[in-house]
């Protein structure tokens, strides 16, 4: 902790949004450098600079805080583009995300959450909540865009189609656990686009 920060903190009350960013920062790093054992709620107030009682009165579990942390951390880097090309835009998203899963530091603390959230109710809740509908919303939300545009047919069911694209991703590191790094997303791209025509 820096001695700016001690001086911040010993000014009196920061503002919630505050605490909270630094609180997910924290989560973030512990999750991402030493996993999900390590992100209790004891070590993360201890390193974001919050109470215990903030972190109980906004997260029912550590994996709860786990999983938004996730999301927040992975937010910017699975942005989803539109610039009309929506092949590009697909290749483009899969990319990173395929990027994303291939970074051990990421790939492996997303696996070790899925894993969690099958027995960990709470975990379950937020990781639907905070990540995996979040981002299922924006993929539909792009093909939805191309359909208005004409470029994606009017018929074509978006929820199969971001089954097959981001689904094949998962299969490969949860069921299969091999390299995604010799799937060709432009080939998984155009088969998607073609069966939906």
């Amino acid at each position: 902790m820096s001695d700016a920060q001690v001086t911040r903190r010993g000014r009196g009350r920061r503002p919630a949004a505050e605490v909270r960013a630094e609180v997910l920062a924290a989560a973030s790093r512990l999750l991402l450098t030493e996993g999900m054992q390590a992100v209790t709620f004891e070590r993360v107030a201890k390193e974001g600079g919050a109470s215990k009682t903030t972190l109980y009165k906004w997260w029912p579990s550590p994996g709860a805080l786990a999983a938004e942390a996730y999301f927040a951390k992975s937010e910017l880097a699975l942005e989803f583009p539109d610039t009309g090309d929506l092949h590009a835009d697909l290749v483009t998203q899969l990319t990173a995300f395929v990027a994303l899963l291939s970074d051990d530091a990421v790939g492996k603390p997303l696996s070790e959450l899925i894993g969690a959230a099958q027995t960990d109710p709470e975990l379950a809740e937020a990781w639907t909540r905070t990540y995996s509908h979040p981002r299922r919303e924006l993929a539909r939300e792009r093909l939805r865009s191309a359909q208005r545009s004409g470029g994606l047919n009017a018929d074509a069911d978006v929820d199969i189609m971001v089954d097959q694209l981001w689904g094949a991703c998962y299969h490969r590191l949860l069921v299969l656990k091999v390299s995604l790094d010799d799937l060709n997303i432009d080939r998984l791209v155009t088969y998607a686009l073609r069966g939906a025509q």
